[in-house]
């Protein structure tokens, strides 16, 4: 398919607050009061705060509250102007807008009893885990929560998990150390899935824990913020041709497909730019795909129909693109 074309809806930020040190929690509604589309655990939504400026948060709030959306945002000072943007600028009754809500890394609570879910975040990755774990405690499943930060100060919602006594563990850094992942995987029994969100160097430990483990591959469920690194750590030059136009643009090291269409001219919807939200998802037309997003299923990539082209790059001279 190509590049979606996503309605806007229009909102109001109706509250801002402090969850956390250099954390804040953003309330949105319609300017109606009205309704807002329904959303299921895992889902984000990007949100358009400049022109040129759209960033993708997961939504953090309760399901049942359908009249009002919350996300909460870390203010990155070395990340791409989003956080930044929200924490400096926005204020409770700026008009904002934003796409749907889509869900990439949905919660499938266990079709067998006894339902075990393990659920895993590192600092501002427990946002899209909060609405997972009140499906999981209304599912009764037999759940629990390892939860870690640099500081307890800087941990989010800490004040709202309490609420879930000893199924909840909380480490800070700064207290703890770094988390015993053996100790919290390493006796999963058969049958347990385990969902997770946090930095890479987390997700990629718990990756090996998982194996190390014996859990099955389908047993793990992550949301990463950052995009694949290149499997031998260098970028070669490539052409894409647009089938709409028959232009071809070259992609230079360095540079993603994106960034090279839009020095074009060309223009693609995008958000995350980080191969996680979906939002530059475009069809393939011809040539082979060098998948780097953490988006696609291992079946979608090796189809080859469809890449993201904020992150992933071509493995030949030459990639056909339905744009």
């Amino acid at each position: 398919m190509s590049a979606p074309s996503l309605a806007l809806l229009d909102l109001v930020v109706a509250r801002k607050r402090a969850v956390a040190d250099g954390v804040c929690e953003l309330s949105l509604r319609r300017p109606d009061g009205g309704p807002l589309p329904a959303w299921s655990p895992g889902a984000h939504l990007d949100l358009h705060l400049a022109p040129g400026l759209a960033r993708s948060y997961s939504l953090c709030g309760d399901l049942a509250v359908r009249g009002e959306w919350r996300v909460a945002v870390l203010r990155e000072t070395a990340g791409t102007g989003g956080s930044v943007y929200v924490h400096d600028r926005l204020a409770a009754g700026d008009k904002i807008t934003a796409t749907a809500p889509r869900n990439h890394f949905p919660f499938e609570p266990p079709s067998a009893p006894p339902a075990r879910c393990l659920f895993l975040a590192g600092g501002i990755g427990i946002t899209p885990l909060l609405p997972m774990i009140a499906a999981a405690q209304a599912f009764e499943a037999d759940w629990r929560l390892l939860y870690g930060g640099r500081t307890r100060a800087s941990m989010a919602y800490a004040d709202r998990l309490a609420a879930y006594g000893e199924r909840v563990t909380l480490r800070p850094e700064d207290e703890y150390g770094l988390l015993d992942l053996a100790g919290f995987l390493g006796d999963a029994p058969p049958g347990t899935l385990v969902y997770a969100c946090g930095p890479e160097a987390l997700l990629t430990a718990i990756e090996e824990q998982c194996r190390a483990a014996g859990l099955p591959d389908d047993a793990l469920h992550v949301e990463r913020f950052r995009p694949a690194p290149a499997a031998d750590g260098t970028d070669t030059p490539f052409e894409v041709e647009l089938a709409d136009s028959g232009r071809t643009v070259r992609v230079p090291p360095g540079r993603s497909i994106l960034e090279a269409l839009e020095d074009a001219g060309v223009q693609v919807l995008s958000s995350c730019r980080a191969g996680t939200c979906g939002t530059c998802e475009t069809e393939v037309l011809s040539g082979t795909p060098d998948h780097r997003d953490h988006l696609l299923t291992e079946a979608e990539r090796a189809s080859g129909d469809t890449m993201l082209v904020c992150v992933s790059r071509s493995h030949g001279p030459r990639l056909k693109l339905a744009l």
